[in-house]
């Protein structure tokens, strides 16, 4: 039995009783904390004037104990657990569609390759209005509970109610249920001749295999540099991190190194045979690149292996241990801080129990002009570090600064075309657009390459959009806005119906092209 649980079972085993006065004794009189905290739970539930639930109390009071501590100490719950392992994991057990709501009912974006609903037979533009007998379409039910009657264990099936464009009566299909990956690669692709393009959406159990897939893929296609995009990622597994660092660094080369008050300092280094120790590597980053994405970055950064673009990132450097309770929840409790190789810590200041000020981080930047001019960031002397090979100097204490500062464009996205997206307006002219003319676009758009050269949006798509947007009083406050609003509204439903007709790889290849992160990341390449 570990220490843990030997813990809790002794204090199961405390025995206590409630005499007819209503007084409570605990047997063997002793002050310490541990028994303290069951004395509390035993009276609020034996004796508090309402009904309790003895084990949401007792959740409330470790995540009051985890809240008091640093802002990444959580508690979850079995269910929660499961929702959060999932992404990470690699898979979760469905039907493998990929899908969005187009009013109130489910249309099927793309079947999963070679998943279970492509080998029944169902198709891209398939809107799935029944489960198992129950309506799901035109009865305002949520995207969670849809989600949750599709989800099964494998092996399990599941009737599902198919309207198909150009079929009157209504298809039945029935579905074995099967793993589903889940990747975390959301594009690989060669941006430029001689140079790929990888962004990772997260680090989780399958990344690295899907990396180094990524990496063979594209070196076969000539590839001899690399944008590495770590923009959004907000980490996952440590081990991922290192991993994937080590592909680019030699042999005993440091990737991060951990310490704790019980955690002794454990150091990660680079085994050698890595696949890509030479060539040029950008990495882009910004104020949501986290975790084990700043392992990545701090790593292939310190070892002078390649340059950062982008924006300051988050600054989490602290390592969570994750510990099991008998229900299915878990405690993720920071038991080490992480450190990269030149020795910085870049986990942001934070106060123990302020994590309502350490979630306005990201709002605070905004405000103090930080997005937008890199002059408005102050680092402490005592917060100066040199990386090991060109000792260029860098900074810890607050999130990885960028070799090359790109302030945020705050100016791009318009109000009009902001409100005309949060309303989803966009996504849906967008589905319709496609399920509406899918045959002709396919027939039409048999080569990428073809489509991101030639393809426009067509003038109707537009006016459907800004006639929805009046319809909803979303409109325009002049000319000037309309015409500032119009390049970018089309880039995005160019890319978009790239991402229908094709994979997310090619919706970021019509998108990047207009990214001024990128845009720096090619011309840094370029140089000499």
């Amino acid at each position: 039995m570990n220490k843990i649980g030997f813990v809790l079972c002794s204090v199961m085993l405390s025995l206590f009783t409630i005499n007819a006065s209503a007084q409570i004794r605990v047997n063997n009189g002793d002050d310490s904390p541990l028994r303290k905290l069951q004395f509390a739970e035993v009276a609020i539930n034996n004796l508090y004037v309402d009904s309790v639930d003895e084990k949401k109390l007792v959740e409330d009071a470790i995540r009051g104990m985890l809240e008091k501590l640093d802002p990444h100490s959580t508690y979850a719950t079995p269910k929660e657990v499961k929702e959060l392992n999932e992404p990470l994991n690699g898979n979760f057990e469905g039907i493998g569609v990929q899908f969005n709501m187009m009013q109130d009912t489910l249309m099927v974006i793309q079947p999963v390759t070679n998943g279970p609903s492509e080998k029944v037979g169902i198709i891209a533009g398939d809107r799935i209005i029944s489960v198992n007998d129950t309506a799901i379409a035109g009865v305002n039910m949520s995207k969670e509970e849809i989600m949750k009657r599709l989800r099964g264990p494998k092996g399990t099936k599941v009737r599902l109610g198919i309207v198909r464009s150009g079929i009157k009566e209504k298809l039945e299909f029935t579905v074995v249920r099967d793993k589903i990956p889940v990747h975390s690669i959301d594009a690989t692709y060669m941006i430029r001749p001689g140079i790929g393009y990888i962004r990772i959406g997260n680090f989780g159990a399958q990344t690295y295999e899907e990396f180094v897939a990524s990496l063979k893929k594209l070196q076969a296609q000539g590839m001899k540099d690399l944008i590495l995009d770590l923009q959004e990622n907000g980490g996952g597994y440590l081990k991922a991190a290192v991993d994937i660092a080590d592909e680019f660094l030699k042999r005993g080369d440091m990737i991060v190194y951990t310490d704790g008050r019980k955690t002794k300092r454990y150091e990660y280094r680079a085994q050698g045979g890595g696949r890509f120790t030479t060539g040029k590597v950008v990495v882009l980053v910004d104020s949501y690149t986290a975790s084990a994405a700043e392992i990545v970055t701090g790593a292939i950064q310190d070892q002078d292996r390649g340059l950062v673009v982008g924006r300051r990132t988050f600054g989490k450097g602290l390592v969570q241990r994750p510990i099991d309770l008998p229900d299915g929840s878990m405690i993720r409790l920071t038991v080490a801080h992480y450190y990269t190789p030149s020795g910085r810590c870049i986990q942001k200041p934070y106060t123990k129990g302020g994590a309502k000020d350490y979630a306005m981080d990201m709002v605070n930047r905004l405000k103090s002009g930080e997005l937008t001019n890199a002059d408005s960031i102050h680092f402490a002397d005592s917060l100066k570090f040199e990386t090991l090979r060109e000792h260029r100097t860098v900074y810890g204490g607050g999130g990885i600064m960028p070799d090359y500062y790109i302030p945020l464009d705050t100016t791009i996205y318009t109000k009009f075309h902001r409100e005309l997206a949060a309303k989803s307006i966009v996504i849906q002219s967008n589905l319709r657009f496609v399920d509406n003319h899918r045959k002709e676009l396919k027939q039409r758009w048999t080569d990428f390459a073809d489509y991101k050269q030639n393809f426009e949006i067509p003038q109707s798509l537009v006016d459907e959009i800004l006639a929805e947007g009046e319809k909803q009083n979303i409109k325009p406050k002049d000319d000037a806005e309309l015409q500032k609003t119009l390049p970018y509204l089309r880039l995005q439903m160019k890319a978009l119906i790239a991402r229908d007709l094709w994979e997310m790889s090619e919706y970021f290849s019509v998108f990047n092209e207009s990214s001024e992160i990128v845009k720096k990341a090619l011309e840094v390449i370029s140089q000499d």
